[in-house]
């Protein structure tokens, strides 16, 4: 349906064109009486010439005329202009509506002509016209809007994962050398989430709330958090009270990105075997992102420089957490970080604080040369 209100500029610019000159001067006179731009033309050749040095809305062509058809032209029109073309012919028996607007036109006029018919169907093409252009403007807009609201979802995505990095900053900066270890922990966890097929949306929450999985660690004292020695039994169980405490800290909120953050914080030190803490989950009864953030922070932390200890080589890292499948770890969890390990070294690489170390300079660190034993290494970092 055409809207009836759409505004038609004034002395709008239509072409004639017919080898019959007193048809081309009647419609001429009664165009330019209506109030529009009345140019002409006596064949097709000259009506391009006009066409390549005036803007033409409209143009009225008969079919039949000598050198370029009106059809021709019709198809040369559509090709190289923006212009709405109205044919006209008094051989109705060669041509019909279907086939000419099939072509590109729009609309088809029968001679003799009717000025009444003839000015009907010329405003139906410009409401038709001018319709298509306020609809070509909106859109337009809306393109504009769209960017510039894009522009601003992007600058709050960088401006909520910054805060959020700046806050969880205040729990990790006492145990970590800077605060790559949750720019890497996020990319790490949203390089994994993506490669378990997890959605979009999940991958994305999992991305903003891993960085702070150890809000709790701001509960806990310092003598034992950067204690360089072996932990006593109270000194670990007070560690493990920072799975609680973060939970805590992130509880009942209705915002996506925090609940997660409350199910990563409270469960990614349980265990596949069930004997992790604080809750002694097995298996998949711990929630996916806990078991993806699990994997990531062990990995980081042993290739991290800490207060007891110093970065280990890649190498021993991943060696202990393949030894580690299917006790503490998830084995598909496991299975997709060592066959994204490639994309894991690029990160680490691009967010690293820490040198390279070899492996023939490595050591164990007092407290895990002890701890090792017990195999508490995984549990405890």
């Amino acid at each position: 349906m055409i809207h009836s209100n759409v505004r038609i500029p004034e002395q709008v610019p239509v072409l004639v064109v017919d080898d019959e000159a007193p048809i081309t001067e009647m419609i001429y006179q009664a165009l330019t009486k209506a109030g529009y731009e009345c140019h002409t033309a006596e064949n097709a050749e000259k009506a391009l010439g006009i066409m390549g040095n005036t803007p033409i809305d409209v143009v009225i062509t008969d079919i039949r005329m000598p050198g370029m058809s009106g059809v021709e032209l019709l198809e040369k029109v559509k090709a190289d202009y923006d212009s709405d073309v109205m044919v006209m012919t008094g051989f109705t028996e060669n041509y019909n509506y279907e086939s000419i607007v099939t072509a590109g036109a729009s609309d088809f006029i029968q001679k003799p002509i009717s000025f009444r018919e003839l000015m009907i169907r010329l405003k139906r093409v410009l409401r038709m016209r001018y319709l298509l252009v306020e609809r070509d403007k909106i859109n337009r807009r809306l393109e504009e809007s769209i960017a510039e609201v894009e522009d601003t979802l992007r600058e709050l995505d960088y401006a909520y994962q910054d805060t959020i990095n700046r806050l969880v900053s205040a729990a990790e900066y006492r145990d970590e050398e800077t605060g790559d270890h949750i720019v890497r922990m996020s990319r790490y966890c949203t390089l994994i989430a993506h490669k378990l097929g997890l959605s979009d949306e999940m991958v994305k929450l999992i991305r903003y709330a891993s960085p702070m999985h150890d809000i709790g660690k701001i509960g806990i004292p310092d003598n034992i958090l950067l204690k360089p020695g072996r932990l006593t039994d109270e000194e670990f169980e007070t560690i493990k009270t920072h799975t609680t405490i973060g939970a805590k800290i992130l509880a009942n909120s209705k915002a996506e990105v925090l609940k997660v953050a409350h199910e990563i914080a409270l469960n990614h030190h349980e265990k596949w075997n069930g004997k992790g803490y604080p809750r002694g989950l097995e298996k998949d009864k711990t929630p996916v992102s806990g078991r993806i953030v699990g994997i990531a922070d062990t990995f980081d932390a042993l290739t991290s420089k800490r207060p007891y200890k110093d970065p280990y080589p890649l190498e021993v890292a991943l060696e202990i957490i393949r030894s580690e499948r299917e006790t503490s770890f998830d084995p598909e969890v496991v299975d997709v970080f060592l066959d994204s390990i490639d994309d894991i070294k690029r990160i680490k690489n691009e967010v690293n604080e820490n040198p390279q170390v070899s492996r023939e300079n490595f050591e164990w660190s007092e407290r895990d040369r002890m701890e090792k034993m017990d195999r508490r290494i995984s549990l405890r970092l």
